[in-house]
């Protein structure tokens, strides 16, 4: 993976647009307070039209959904897309796409959206694995003002976790969701994972599905090649009732402590609960030993 370019700055005043670019929506009100929550930070926020389409499970069909994320990329004045919510199908989208060439322009999501932001850094630009609009109005102010912090050119604290050993390492930080980044695995969309700390979050998952997964990481090889690596959230993913089970937290130290790097769990990313802002494929250094993540806008125009 190499280093991506951060998009300009965004200024109150700029418009976004709002794409669905995966399931359709169905949290509406909360929806609502997310565009809100932008809008009164002074930003003209224009829903794209088809955001609200649904097609069974999806919001569209995949034509429609690869138009308005082409909208929005086409759209001269636009500054930045933002996601309505996950779900599922942000990756069928990547089948019949190539990215038009466009002034680099920030994507904001994370969960399925995940597809999307490994598919931007492969064009080598900047996402942010951050708050979608149906889960930013429940963030604490401290997670809304991070992610405006960095999208309007400001630096970040770094996120205190619980530090596994290891030592220290620096790295382009790839955050991703464990379950869309593993389906992705022998596709072109996954980058290279050299030279990277991994930031893992899943949800809805029971122990053992974690552990297949991850040990299809470790078959593969992928995991040899990591850095580091950032444990965030797994939520709702408790082993079911009155079946022996290791717990999901037995589960990563099992599969993830023996590779000799540094890692970092606990930290406040992922699903049902802070969603800390985190960029795609840009510098950042871990820390095992204290149990410090921190990012620094190196890549940035």
């Amino acid at each position: 993976m190499h280093i991506c370019q951060l998009p300009p700055p965004l200024q109150p005043g700029d418009r976004l647009r709002v794409i669905a670019p995966s399931g359709t929506l169905r949290e509406v009100e909360a929806f609502q307070r997310g565009v809100e929550r932008w809008r009164s930070r002074g930003y003209q926020v224009e829903l794209t039209a088809g955001y609200d389409d649904r097609w069974g499970y999806l919001a569209g069909s995949d034509e429609n959904r690869r138009q308005q994320l082409l909208t929005a990329l086409k759209d001269p004045h636009c500054r930045g897309i933002l996601c309505a919510r996950g779900g599922y199908g942000g990756a069928r989208l990547l089948e019949d796409w190539a990215w038009v060439p466009a002034d680099p322009k920030w994507l904001v999501g994370f969960s399925d959206i995940t597809s999307l932001l490994l598919s931007l850094s492969q064009q080598g630009i900047s996402g942010v694995h951050g708050p979608l609009l149906t889960t930013l109005a429940a963030e604490p102010d401290w997670s809304v003002q991070r992610l405006f912090d960095w999208v309007e050119g400001r630096s970040l604290a770094p996120l205190q976790g619980d530090g596994w050993g290891g030592g220290q390492t620096s790295g382009l930080l790839l955050p991703v969701n464990l379950t869309v980044a593993t389906n992705l695995i022998g596709t072109p969309v996954l980058p290279d994972l050299t030279n990277v700390i991994l930031a893992l979050e899943d949800v809805g998952e029971a122990p053992y599905r974690i552990d297949r997964m991850l040990t299809q990481w470790r078959l593969c090889g992928a995991l040899s090649r990591v850095k580091g690596i950032a444990i965030g959230r797994f939520s709702h993913c408790d082993p079911p009732a009155n079946i022996p089970s290791f717990t999901v937290a037995e589960v990563l130290r099992d599969r993830l402590g023996d590779l000799g790097i540094p890692i970092v769990s606990a930290l406040p990313f992922g699903h049902d609960g802070v969603n800390a802002a985190l960029p795609v494929g840009i510098t950042a250094h871990l820390d095992g030993d204290r149990g410090l993540l921190s990012v620094g806008r190196t890549g940035s125009n």
